[in-house]
């Protein structure tokens, strides 16, 4: 029962049509939106690390860093308001725009919501590149935002709706691929341009996030709209023929009634808002909050844009942090990759679980080594051999991140909301994901000077919380399609009381008419 009902082994009906050419470099060129989040996710922590823009932006924490004096207190030295508010308040933005971006996406399009993101994205990284004073460089980081809020919102949405039942799972996990790419990349420009004599190597790492957002523009310019967005802006035979060319045959009438099914339901809702407020939206609502919430509280975040400046405090020297992000941002590439050949193959949950448990000993055991290097006082120093245990622990800890709560946590709340309350849905799910992320990175300096190596623990007991949770309550939704979901709630030993029968019995009805 802990599993809770599955449906048929997560299957459902198999529709007409294979992978064809065409939807897989759809995919792949949609997901690249990923890399706009990726890009600034790896550039922030390397960029605030440097000392050249300490000095200039943040002199206060430059001179807190350049003091060699014993007895410093390694746990805060990076401790300030005004560093994280610079890191974090793209968080806020893209909150934020997600609402704006939700009714975008749904009037006009998924690929105008992508463009938008891109154009957005694209005059922030500009802004940063030339910015001379602190308010320049803020307002250049909102701009990236409400870019990040845009594409967060369209992409996994126009994912789930263009791949097949078969390989949904992979093809979505593309836009997190593209994630842990701009990671990395991040990472290597970041240990480049800070070998730059001059001190401007941080400009070039945050303008070359124009190279990510004009990616991005181009992919939206050229992408084809999703056969559900067409459909649900009144284009039924435009529709019939995109879903065609994406599934490679001309018999596709059964997934088209699907789909006429589910856009008939969608257009009766006059607001989605309030619709998926109803308990027969309930467990939709209930993941699209939860699943982005725990992701925050993973911890991650605060390892991917924070981790030179944690393996600083840890000792590392600036070179050698920059070096330990891009191992860790290698590491999430791989971990990415596995999910993708995996994730079709054993379902959503055996990724979580499994993920949720390496994650868990990942963290306890680097709270007791910090613990016992620096206990209370903060002050101490790591071995070389240390050192590298910990480089080691962080890397399985990212790893399994990046095989669960990472693509996971896009893939599941884009894949279970019917048509009627998808973009509010995701609005959701990326306004929550964006509200924790500015939260946990405007307090993680702050935490870490005041509960020390106990923050590890903290993180490591949300990891439980969340284990149980899907442990309990998430259904498996490998090879149902999409506007088939209510079958597997229904079946489900809990949600199964809020899913009324004829959401479930509708569908068959019409096809049988």
């Amino acid at each position: 029962m802990a599993g809770g009902g599955i449906v048929g082994g997560g299957g459902g009906r198999n529709y007409e049509g294979g992978v064809t050419v065409f939807v897989v470099f759809t995919c792949l060129a949609a997901a690249m939106g990923g890399l706009l989040f990726g890009y600034d996710l790896g550039i922030s922590g390397g960029v605030t690390s440097m000392e050249s823009f300490l000095s200039k932006f943040f002199p206060s924490v430059y001179h807190k860093m350049k003091n060699e004096s014993g007895g410093q207190n390694q746990y805060c030295k990076f401790d300030s308001q005004l560093l994280t508010l610079f890191t974090s308040c793209l968080y806020i933005a893209a909150l934020v725009a997600s609402f704006f971006a939700s009714s975008v996406t749904r009037k006009f399009g998924r690929k105008i919501s992508m463009f938008v993101a891109g154009l957005v994205f694209l005059m922030g990284s500009v802004l940063n590149g030339v910015a001379n004073n602190i308010v320049l460089l803020i307002i250049g980081r909102l701009l990236l935002g409400i870019g990040v809020g845009f594409a967060n919102q369209s992409v996994p949405v126009y994912l789930a709706e263009m791949a097949p039942t078969k390989i949904r799972g992979a093809l979505n996990m593309g836009f997190q691929m593209a994630i842990t790419i701009g990671i990395l990349v991040a990472g290597l420009v970041n240990f480049g341009t800070a070998k730059i004599k001059g001190g401007y190597g941080w400009r070039i790492s945050l303008a070359l996030a124009a190279v990510p957002s004009l990616m991005m523009t181009l992919a939206a310019v050229l992408l084809p709209d999703t056969p559900n967005s067409i459909l649900e802006r009144g284009h039924p035979e435009k529709a019939k023929k995109m879903l065609q060319k994406i599934r490679g045959t001309d018999n596709v009438d059964e997934e088209f009634q699907d789909l006429l099914n589910a856009t008939e339901v969608a257009n009766r809702v006059e607001n989605q808002w309030i619709n998926i407020t109803q308990p027969r939206y309930r467990p939709q609502l209930v993941i699209c909050f939860l699943v982005p919430f725990f992701q925050q509280l993973t911890g991650i975040n605060v390892i991917m844009f924070y981790a030179p400046v944690l393996f600083m405090t840890l000792g590392f020297g600036n070179e050698a942090s920059l070096m330990s992000s891009v191992i860790t941002g290698g590491v999430n590439v791989v971990a990415t990759l596995v999910s993708i050949f995996t994730v079709d193959k054993f379902g959503r949950r055996v990724l979580f679980l499994q993920g949720g448990v390496q994650m868990i000993i990942c963290q306890i055991a680097v709270g007791v080594m910090i613990g016992k290097e620096f206990g209370l006082s903060g002050e101490g120093s790591f071995s070389k051999g240390e050192a590298n245990w910990i480089l080691f622990l962080v890397c399985a800890y990212v790893a399994a991140f990046a095989w669960s709560w990472g693509p996971l946590g896009w893939l599941v709340p884009s894949e279970i909301c019917p048509l009627e309350i998808r973009s509010a849905g995701q609005a959701i799910n990326v306004a929550v994901n964006m509200l924790f992320t500015f939260l946990i990175g405007q307090v993680f300096l702050t935490m870490l000077c005041h509960l020390k190596f106990g923050l590890f623990f903290f993180f490591a007991g949300f990891v439980i919380i969340m284990t149980i949770f899907i442990t309990f309550f998430l259904p498996e939704t490998k090879n149902v399609p999409i506007e088939e979901m209510n079958r597997v709630w229904k079946a489900h030993w809990f949600w199964g009381k809020y899913i009324p029968d004829e959401a479930v019995t509708h569908g068959r009805q019409d096809r049988a008419v």
